[in-house]
């Protein structure tokens, strides 16, 4: 399920490598996300709907 997918981190990556945030790839119809310190290890996969709600409520609520 990685290999093929092209995983972005957020903009908001901690500073140094840039290795202390979430990785997101588009799985359509789902979105996958891992850990970027440990991309090798388990991906959680979520309806590509429920993240999209899930990050605006995260933008209305910081």
């Amino acid at each position: 399920m990685t290999e093929a997918m092209r995983w972005r981190k957020s903009t908001y990556s901690g500073g140094g490598d840039g290795d202390t945030c979430v990785e997101i790839a588009e799985a359509h119809p789902r979105i996958a996300i891992r850990d970027s310190k440990a991309p090798a290890r388990a991906v959680l996969s979520v309806p590509a709907l429920s993240f999209a709600a899930f990050i605006e409520h995260v933008k209305r609520h910081p």
